[in-house]
């Protein structure tokens, strides 16, 4: 669970950090082995390389790599912290005595950490070469030509779909958690719960006694049963609008 756990998290940040990673590879690009003063700047800050990739590359451009840049993530901190939980969950991060040992703290999480780095290596060339993809007046770095997808392919939609399915289980599960608990709550003579008064105190109770992953209990079951689910049906929506404009044009 801790695998799962920590890589839905990482993806989910990874929606809102990835045009910053976006910039972030252009600006670090830029002037690559050339001295200051002989090239030019297409991007002066981190505000200015927003506007103008969004402007001259279209603000989709932003989310470049997002594929990778989610798979990058979940394998990386998905074993990185998924490890570390487990020393920890199987005592090995602790003494004889039963305190818990720094070395072995740090031990175990130099060796997490090597471990999600190597494997996601492969997959970090991969987002960098696509987030460095630009238009020719605004190009940085060497251009690698990838297209992972043809235009109009039905696998954009898939992995589209995939990445809604992340975000919407990362969203939905706390309501979906106090939802069940609710319907499943006991009730007096007049059919009034009793142990919730209703959707905010639930949501509330939860997250004070249990805490903040107390409110995430069965996100593995959820997006197992959610991801496919929303995968589909944005999958059969973009493929049945797709075949009303062939045929009725």
């Amino acid at each position: 669970m801790d695998f799962l756990m920590s890589g839905l998290a990482a993806c989910g940040a990874c929606l809102f950090t990835n045009p910053l990673e976006v910039v972030k590879t252009r600006m670090q690009l830029q002037g690559e082995l050339q001295a200051p003063g002989t090239y030019r700047r297409h991007y002066r800050n981190v505000f200015h390389a927003f506007i103008t990739i969004g402007k001259v590359d279209g603000l989709a451009a932003l989310q470049k790599g997002l594929a990778p840049a989610l798979l990058y993530q979940f394998l990386m901190n998905g074993i990185r912290l998924g490890t570390y939980g487990l020393a920890e969950a199987g005592g090995c991060l602790h003494t004889a005595e039963g305190t818990l040992s720094p070395v072995r703290s740090a031990a175990a999480g130099a060796l997490a950490g090597v471990m999600g780095a190597y494997l996601g290596s492969p997959i970090y060339m991969v987002k960098t070469h696509l987030q460095a993809q630009a238009a020719t007046e605004i190009a940085v770095g060497h251009q690698y030509n990838h297209q992972i997808f043809p235009p109009q392919s039905w696998k954009v939609a898939l992995v589209a779909a995939m990445v809604s399915g992340i975000a919407v289980v990362l969203a939905m599960t706390p309501f979906d958690v106090v939802s069940t608990r609710l319907y499943n709550q006991p009730t007096d003579a007049q059919g009034k719960g009793l142990m919730y008064r209703g959707l905010l105190d639930a949501l509330l109770q939860t997250a004070r006694i249990e805490g903040i992953w107390g409110m995430y209990k069965g996100i593995g079951a959820s997006y197992f049963r959610l991801g496919p689910h929303t995968i589909l049906s944005l999958f059969f929506w973009d493929q049945l609008r797709t075949l009303y404009y062939v045929y009725t044009k």
